[in-house]
């Protein structure tokens, strides 16, 4: 059995292959090949804990066969919500090796985003951790199992019963010695990533073995990775960012070793770079800004870094040019999506590149358009809305045949969402978003999800999320509300969104209550109008 997606067209495939992109082989092999040539190697530190290629692969291997055991096949899929532990790594290999799809959920989402997910995949199997609230005790899973009457193996991460337990299910198997376990095809489903669409809950990307390796494999040799390289992945490990670009994924094809952090506090970060020798970590530019702040008493600590990669969200000028001044290290910014394109600026760019833009693509092959509103190419050098087609982006949303009319266009374009630039060298410069969206701090906040929880509760009318800028973050968001309760209360509707189970990255920062919201002359909401209200003082408003 294998996954429906939307499949390249042949002459592409055969192109892509032809020229080297597509090799056909899994993902798997990123363990799997380092583990036969430096099995001794380290390839995952994790807290005090240190794991060889040759043991992330056996543990892998535990977990496949019994998994394989259990019944889980070739076009199953899982949900799988893990934090930044080793663990993480493990259970992908593991799934990649049975051919199971995971879908990885962000360890900040919640019930909301969790139900909206395994309503859409219909998972056999859940993996989850006993250190997520949801999961303290089982009450949560029953109500997984409305979306997914399928779901038949739950394992859990710190589980003390035993049979649950991820950590014995990670132990050889009896069964190994006559069993046997297999990848699904190059060109089938590995995997689901999460969209940072605009429209309510993520759309979810099929990647193939095929797109994603040479991605992998692409983004390494950009960075220069080795086996000496030694990656910090603090940002949430499932992101395509720390995953890919060139990530844990590209550390991997390397032979390299990954450290990894909770999160990214610096303290916390620069004694981890210093005690593991870290030679590259990935940040999004709020992170940044903190690391600027504190290495002024800690520089000593980032001895090994070489390079620091910048992604996620816009990056200031002024503050790209203080990374190699205050953290003693290389700059390099990356402009990504889970959907595919990724642009670096190279290792050997001049600063004027490397400081004001976002990169150009990975690959010759990579197509990009830059069309005004009415769909012509705009003028060199001039803003315009981002297309683009390629070996490793994707060629439709998962089982979402209406949304993908909207954003592919006849010739197999996929329209981001982004505004960019681009440059007479070819780089890209993102100046902002046609879809309604709050980029903040690299986490995406769709409008339209929370206005739609907001309109749940029996006091609001009606209500508009707006992004609002912000210092550190970038971006913050503000729900303007026209209530119905003579004395609102910012609070309550706090509260009633948290009630509903949303991450709590998404709770609109600011809250302004509103005697009716603007209408544009074909009567939208005029979001234009209440941006410009946030700096300014208006009598119909009340500030909660």
């Amino acid at each position: 059995m294998t996954i429906e997606y939307s499949r390249w067209p042949e002459p592409f495939a055969a192109r892509y292959r032809q020229k080297g992109y597509w090799i056909d082989e899994p993902l798997s092999r990123l363990i799997e090949k380092p583990a036969a040539e430096t099995p001794d190697a380290t390839a995952i530190i994790c807290g005090e804990r240190h794991f060889t290629y040759a043991q992330v692969n056996e543990k892998a291997d535990n977990l496949a066969f019994r998994l394989a055991a259990s019944g889980l096949s070739h076009g199953d899929t899982a949900l799988v919500q893990l934090p930044n532990v080793a663990e993480f790594y493990i259970v992908f290999f593991a799934l990649l090796k049975i051919g199971v799809a995971p879908l990885n959920a962000l360890f900040s989402h919640r019930k909301l985003e969790l139900n909206a997910y395994a309503g859409q995949i219909k998972p056999k199997l859940l993996i989850a951790s006993r250190e997520h609230a949801l999961f303290a005790d089982d009450s949560f899973v029953e109500a997984l199992r409305e979306q997914a009457p399928d779901l038949a193996t739950i394992i859990f991460h710190g589980e003390k019963n035993r049979q649950t337990s991820l950590e014995h299910w990670l132990e050889p198997s009896q069964r190994q010695e006559t069993g046997s376990v297999s990848p699904t095809a190059a060109d089938e489903v590995a995997f689901f990533q999460l969209s940072g669409g605009s429209t309510g809950t993520p759309k979810l990307i099929p990647r193939t073995h095929n797109d994603y390796d040479y991605s992998v494999r692409a983004s390494a040799e950009i960075c220069a990775l080795t086996r000496e390289s030694r990656f910090l992945c603090c940002l949430p490990a499932g992101h395509n960012y720390p995953l890919s670009s060139p990530g844990a994924f590209g550390i991997f094809h390397a032979g390299g070793c990954v450290v990894l952090a909770a999160n990214p506090e610096p303290l916390n970060c620069f004694e981890i770079i210093k005690r593991h020798q870290v030679s590259i970590a990935a940040l999004v530019p709020s992170a940044v800004i903190l690391w600027l702040q504190a290495a002024t008493e800690h520089r000593a600590s980032l001895g090994s870094l070489k390079l620091l990669q910048v992604g996620g969200a816009s990056f200031a000028d002024s503050l790209a040019r203080q990374v190699p001044e205050v953290l003693g290290c290389k700059l390099q910014q990356v402009f990504g999506m889970a959907e595919g394109l990724v642009n670096y600026t190279r290792l050997d760019d001049p600063d004027h590149l490397v400081f004001q833009t976002q990169g150009r693509p990975i690959s010759p092959d990579d197509e990009i358009k830059i069309l005004s509103e009415d769909g012509t190419p705009v003028e060199a050098g001039q803003p315009g809305m981002l297309a683009t087609r390629g070996p490793y982006t994707f060629r439709g949303y998962y089982q979402s045949p209406e949304h993908n009319k909207e954003v592919f266009d006849a010739d197999g374009f996929y329209y981001s969402g982004d505004v960019v630039q681009q440059t007479e060298e070819g780089y890209l410069r993102v100046v902002g978003r046609v879809k309604d969206q709050i980029n903040r701090g690299g986490e995406k906040v769709a409008a339209e999800e929370i206005e739609h929880l907001l309109l749940l509760h029996p006091d609001v009318e009606s209500a508009a999320l707006v992004a609002m800028q912000d210092t550190l973050l970038g971006e913050k968001s503000c729900a303007f509300v026209v209530s119905s309760n003579a004395n609102p209360k910012a609070l309550l509707l706090k509260r009633h969104l948290l009630n509903l189970g949303i991450a709590e990255y998404k709770l609109p920062d600011r809250i302004r209550f509103i005697d009716a919201l603007p209408l544009t002359p074909v009567g939208k909401t005029d979001k234009k109008k209440l941006r410009m209200l946030l700096s300014q003082q208006n009598e119909h408003i009340k500030t909660i």
